[in-house]
């Protein structure tokens, strides 16, 4: 049994990251800079370094899964000077901390970093070809990992970073700002129009395979290493066909859906590799996106129709 902290522990993974690591006998504690109705939940903003200090001064972590982030790509735009400071200060901090009280840390990036690569996205392809990313989210998560890299170069560090790839499911909240299946479900159930770009393919992850693989890191801890998290790459979908079919679960016609040509500065078609995550991490998805769906879709009925 380890001592875990889970910072971001109230958002979207973080909560079922939470649920699937106390399943398997460790100690949890979230950090979030929201509150928290656990004796093993600290209010903090990783973007402070003092707030934080005090709490790993008095409280010995063997693992911390740093999620605390600013996400995506409109709010890093419209909020880039939340997203700097959280995605990159807090990152350095929790580092610093690292440095000093020599706990395994898995830190957060994204498959956003791979940015205006067309190939297939293998975790060694950002050592060997220029890439550029597309936004200030992309930017920021990249920055993360050469700081990651850095510290255990530096000071011996030891981290695995992940880079999760379209991870939905229950405890992903509407925003306007989150990826494409929280906004079509919830703009679906509201009878509110919503916009479709055409030609864009991507893997979608449901949050229980991501958070079981993503558990199995502290069983496997290999530092240095940098794993790609995604479904399976057979499980590739047109945007649209989503949106087909959360309307077809809802028993909904397309009226109110905009047809859009793809999406300028974005990547129209996502292809990654997760062979090294089955290698080391076991990583075996059992829910294919059409049962996905129903399940996220009937989370949101309880949050929002209830």
């Amino acid at each position: 049994m380890a001592n875990i902290l889970i910072t971001g522990g109230r958002g979207f993974i973080g909560t079922n990251l939470k649920s699937e690591l106390e399943s398997r006998g460790h100690q949890i504690w979230t950090l979030d800079i929201l509150h928290g109705e656990s004796d093993r939940h600290y209010r903090a903003d990783v973007a402070s370094y003092w707030q934080l200090e005090k709490i790993f001064d008095k409280q010995k972590f063997d693992f911390v899964y740093h999620l605390a982030a600013e996400y995506g790509r409109w709010n890093g735009e419209d909020h880039y000077e939340n997203l700097w400071k959280t995605n990159v200060i807090g990152a350095k901090n929790i580092l610093r901390l690292q440095e000093k009280h020599r706990f395994r840390q898995i830190f957060f990036s994204s498959c956003e970093v791979y940015g205006d690569y067309e190939g297939i996205m293998k975790e060694e392809v950002m050592e060997q070809i220029p890439i550029q990313q597309m936004n200030d989210y992309a930017i920021s998560k990249w920055a993360g990992e050469l700081q990651v890299i850095n510290s255990a170069k530096m000071f011996g560090t030891e981290t695995v970073r992940v880079r999760p790839l379209n991870c939905y499911g229950p405890y992903e909240y509407y925003s306007s700002y989150r990826g494409v299946i929280p906004i079509f479900v919830y703009r679906a159930l509201a009878k509110q129009p919503y916009t479709v770009y055409e030609g864009h393919k991507r893997i979608f992850d449901y949050v229980g395979d991501t958070c079981r693989t993503l558990a199995n890191i502290a069983d496997n801890f290999i530092p240095g290493e940098v794993y790609n998290i995604g479904s399976k790459e057979e499980w590739i979908v047109d945007i649209r066909y989503i949106s087909d079919l959360v309307l077809k679960t809802l028993g909904l016609s397309d009226k109110m859906v905009v047809y859009k040509q793809a999406e300028p500065f974005t990547t129209k078609i996502k292809q990654v590799d997760f062979s090294k995550i089955r290698r080391d991490l076991g990583h075996d998805p059992k829910i294919p996106i059409e049962q996905g769906i129903k399940l996220y879709i009937e989370w949101m009925k309880k949050t929002y129709c209830a």
